[in-house]
């Protein structure tokens, strides 16, 4: 080896001994100190070059390296380990009296009068041993049946949390730390959305995640899983002296590098250790692990030799359980719920079982995704799990219980409480009730959307008094609105604080205050007369916001038009794709929300602004368009256009045979897709009416001219700043009727913003891009001159 050589394998192999102690001492600050120095980034920048440095110089390579945790390759078998000193069990305690007895005879056997205990928190996970010889991690080992376990060495090294070497100078020739490797909460629930996303297989719970990790023959795998290290225990010491408590001695394992939980401590007497189980107990669902009890040991090494072993057990420990979160039970049915906003939440019914120490019927099975993923089915025998007040949820199915001929579950067709047809949007795990005016299960959310300042704008209609009208009543629809008398909205008011038992002392006085009432019947009168934009979006279809509701009200003009219209016609308005094109048609098809509207209209709510559909539309406006609009598999563009050439109309492409689109140009998949389309009812359905509404918009719509175009078609504006003499809202709406799309940012698209006083960030962009800026003088001269 030159010189040269060597002083490169010297400044190597100096570094590789800076990035290591870096590594070390990053890893105790984070999983012992909690108060991490450095970032993620960082902390992988210095590894990956501790990996280069290890790769270019083999010589370097340790078994205690951080390199090494992130797996090697698999062993194909785990051996056995015998433990020196046995890991026995504990004694469980479910209790306050066997807590209090256990400390009798601690009482009686060491003749103290109040002895003091180490509490910890008793981990939901997988109990470990780590062996270190000269501050060396050398072997780690499960429990197993206590007196042998399995060694997974090289499954721990991946582990970050435990130490490769120890910290210190004072440490053991020979130590012995056991401990629970466990899954975090937080990190469980990252990995298995992570895991769902990729198509992946999630972990049943972080407690099966943690002991499954630790038991895959290919470390690598158990590198990719996230998990953590409490050390509660020492097991073989040689060569040193311990403290003379165990409270003690977890300091010292916390001061050689080793996580300890921030929970532990000690108390004094029974009193003590009931007080700590319920602390814990009040914690426990805040806490970033599972724990399923606490540990109590006597404290002091003396006394615990003193008392002694029973059977396989300590005298001087005792875990207290708290009552289980998992139980198993049957399930009896899936029932759906549909929410304010109509969500259709499946929820299963079960044969009653005390889960937590609460009796459980229900559990929420979240959506038809989770129930698939689960594949339960109505009779399994399920596990059900509940952690405080969080709604219990079924975990798993347990197959070997499962009647072989049960069925697979299917979300139903139609609501439960409408009978509205219950909709699944594409790529979404929700399904939805399409009756969002007349489902009653909806009707509350609905009111208070239809009332809002944007949409029929009911001054004085507040979320208080929507709750009493429709629970007290007076409101089964939003139609029910102008049925409402003087008279109604005071009885309400009545029943509502009788029922609270807010009577005011004016009313039981005889003086009933009706200002209010008045108010509101005069707000409800005069929002009867509105505009078609207004009332759309008052209606609170799934999708349809302010912006699509102003295209339908621009483009169609006619809600008698809308109303009857098939869903693929809405695509050929801007800016409306195929879901709230979908979302339209699934909302005017339930004849719950058709009834609805007839019942507003016939109750003396007016249109102001109805008109024939803009002449924009017939640009587009033909067969061909349309069937690519319907989504039929595999009819392209070029495809539509040949059967629109062949066929006069939508009839008789329906009824025309396979044959004929194959005579029309269309190769044989595609003629085949097509007719396999057709031979289902609906899609024959859809299509005539889309003929039909063909027919009658070509009928409606008048012709295009010079003067139909509006001077701002094709332009972008946005506004900022506030203007004097136009209020946003009035600036917006007649830049529109010039067909300007008034945008909410500024990009490279927009073609001129309007700045008014203390115009902000907008004006600066639109600077930096070069954007024509116009001032409030520039906006008015320009609509004078336009109109």
């Amino acid at each position: 080896m030159t010189t040269q050589s060597k002083q490169d394998a010297a400044q190597a192999a100096q570094r590789a001994a800076q990035l290591r102690a870096q590594l070390d001492d990053a890893n105790y600050r984070y999983y012992v100190l909690d108060d991490p120095t450095l970032t993620d980034a960082d902390y992988d920048r210095l590894l990956r070059e501790l990996e280069a440095l290890e790769a270019a110089h083999p010589e370097l390579a340790s078994a205690d390296s951080p390199t090494q945790r992130v797996g090697n390759t698999p062993s194909g078998t785990f051996a056995q380990v015998t433990h020196v000193v046995p890991m026995l069990s504990l004694g469980n305690a479910f209790s306050d009296e066997e807590v209090t007895d256990f400390v009798r005879k601690i009482v009686e056997r060491l003749d103290t009068a109040n002895p003091e205990f180490s509490v910890e928190p008793k981990l939901d996970g997988l109990a470990i041993s780590l062996r270190y010889e000269n501050g060396r991690f050398v072997q780690g080992a499960t429990r197993g049946d206590g007196a042998t376990g399995e060694d997974v060495t090289l499954n721990l090294r991946t582990v970050k949390a435990i130490p490769m070497t120890l910290r210190g100078k004072d440490w053991p020739p020979v130590l012995e730390v056991r401990g629970e490797v466990y899954m975090p909460l937080a990190a469980f629930k990252t990995y298995n959305e992570k895991a769902l996303k990729d198509g992946g297989k999630v972990l049943a719970n972080p407690r099966n995640g943690a002991a499954g990790s630790l038991r895959q023959l290919d470390p690598r795998i158990t590198a990719q899983r996230p998990l953590a290290f409490y050390a509660y225990a020492v097991g073989v010491v040689e060569g040193y002296t311990l403290p003379a408590s165990h409270s003690q001695t977890l300091k010292k394992l916390r001061d050689w590098g080793f996580p300890v939980s921030a929970e532990s401590g000690v108390v004094a007497g029974a009193d003590g250790l009931l007080g700590y189980y319920r602390q814990m107990g009040a914690k426990r669902d805040s806490l970033p692990f599972d724990i399923d009890g606490v540990v109590y040991k006597l404290d002091d090494y003396a006394g615990q030799r003193e008392m002694g072993f029973v059977s396989r057990a300590p005298r001087w420990a005792i875990a207290h359980k708290f009552p289980a979160q998992e139980q198993s039970t049957v399930l009896e049915g899936i029932d759906i719920q549909i929410g304010r906003t109509g969500a259709a939440t499946p929820v299963a019914r079960l044969k009653p079982v005390q889960v937590a120490g609460v009796v459980v019927t229900n559990a929420t099975l979240h959506n038809a995704d989770q129930i698939a993923r689960l594949d339960v089915r109505i009779g399994d025998t399920v596990i059900v799990r509940r952690a405080g007040d969080v709604i219990p949820e079924i975990v798993r199915v347990v197959p070997e219980y499962r009647n072989p001929d049960a069925p697979q579950w299917q979300m139903p067709t139609a609501c439960p409480v409408c009978g509205s047809e219950i909709v699944r949007e594409e790529g979404e795990a929700a399904w939805r009730c399409s009756g969002e005016l007349s489902c009653p299960a909806q009707r509350k959310e609905a009111i208070r959307h239809f009332a809002s300042r944007r949409a029929m704008d009911i001054e004085g209609l507040g979320d208080r008094y929507i709750e009493d009208l429709s629970d007290l009543g007076y409101l089964q629809s939003v139609a029910d609105l102008f049925k409402l008398k003087l008279e109604d909205l005071l009885e309400m008011k009545r029943r509502a604080d009788e029922r609270d038992g807010t009577t005011p002392e004016t009313v039981k006085a005889g003086k009933v205050a009706t200002k209010w009432a008045d108010n509101l019947i005069e707000a409800i009168d005069q929002s009867r007369k509105t505009t078609l934009e207004r009332f759309l979006f008052a209606l609170g279809i799934q999708h349809v916001g302010e912006n699509t509701s102003k295209a339908l009200s621009g483009w169609l003009g006619d809600l008698q038009l809308i109303r009857r219209l098939p869903w693929p016609v809405f695509k050929r308005l801007p800016d409306v794709g195929g879901e709230v094109a979908r979302s339209l048609g699934h909302f005017f098809d339930q004849p719950g929300n058709q009834q609805v509207i007839d019942d507003l209209l016939e109750r003396g709510v007016q249109i102001a602004d109805t008109h024939l559909p803009s002449p924009k539309l017939r640009e587009g406006l033909n067969l061909a368009t349309l069937l690519v609009d319907m989504e039929i598999p595999k009819v392209t563009k070029i495809r539509a256009e040949q059967l629109a050439t062949a066929f006069a109309d939508a009839g008789k492409l329906r009824d025309a045979p396979e044959h004929a689109y194959i005579t029309a140009g269309l190769p044989a998949d595609s003629a085949q897709a097509l007719a396999s389309w057709l031979s289902v009812d609906e899609n024959a359905q859809l299509l005539t009416r889309v003929g039909g509404a063909l027919k009658q918009l070509d009928a409606l719509t008048p012709a295009a001219s010079a003067t139909s175009v509006g001077v701002l078609d094709g332009k972008t504006a946005v506004l900022t700043g506030s203007l004097a003499a136009l209020t946003r809202d009035e600036a917006k709406a007649r830049l529109e009727a010039l067909g300007a799309k008034v945008a909410g940012s500024v990009s490279k698209k927009t073609s001129f913003v309007v700045a008014g006083t203390e115009a902000g960030s907008k004006l600066d962009k639109a600077q930096e891009l070069g954007i024509e800026v116009w001032d409030e003088d520039q906006l008015l001269a320009f609509l004078a001159q336009n109109e």
